[in-house]
């Protein structure tokens, strides 16, 4: 079993972000090419992965992040909307991508959430889902929740290695 290390995380308010992912066996500066955007970050299979400074091996799979959102809003699909939005017209060229290479396409929603304010709304709205849809495109929520005045003082249990 991994051992728990203490993590102190505090966030000021609730916030979100949004972002469109590409992740598989692909050359990230191949679809930056055909799609004719400029992505957020490129990982490319067989770079060195680091977190927090620590050499974690290497990368094993392609991704090419694109349309971060920072603007939060409390109702959520007006970022994915932002987010998307450069894509749209790019739904065929986005169905050749996923014909020619082994990827798959998420949609990030990334809140973290204070315990004592409002909580984001998280549904998409029609037209995200269409484009979804449309692009094989799966909705990935990654929810994390702030304590500040927690036991410890915020303190939370990670995961280590």
């Amino acid at each position: 079993m991994p051992e728990l290390k203490r993590f102190l995380y505090h966030a000021e308010h609730t916030h979100c972000y949004t972002y469109f992912s590409i992740r598989g066996d692909f050359d990230p500066d191949a679809v930056t090419a055909l799609l004719g955007l400029t992505p957020d970050e490129t990982t490319k299979a067989g770079e060195p992965m680091y977190f927090r400074g620590v050499s974690r091996g290497t990368y094993a799979f392609s991704s090419w992040d694109f349309g971060r959102c920072d603007e939060y809003d409390v109702i959520v699909e007006n970022q994915m909307r932002k987010t998307i939005a450069p894509l749209l017209d790019k739904v065929e060229l986005l169905k050749k991508i996923k014909r020619e290479n082994d990827v798959y396409f998420f949609l990030e929603v990334v809140p973290t959430i204070r315990y004592d304010e409002p909580v984001p709304i998280l549904a998409p709205s029609l037209d995200v889902m269409q484009f979804c849809c449309d692009t094989g495109t799966k909705l990935d929520i990654d929810m994390y929740l702030s304590c500040p005045d927690g036991p410890q003082d915020g303190a939370v249990l990670e995961l280590g290695n």
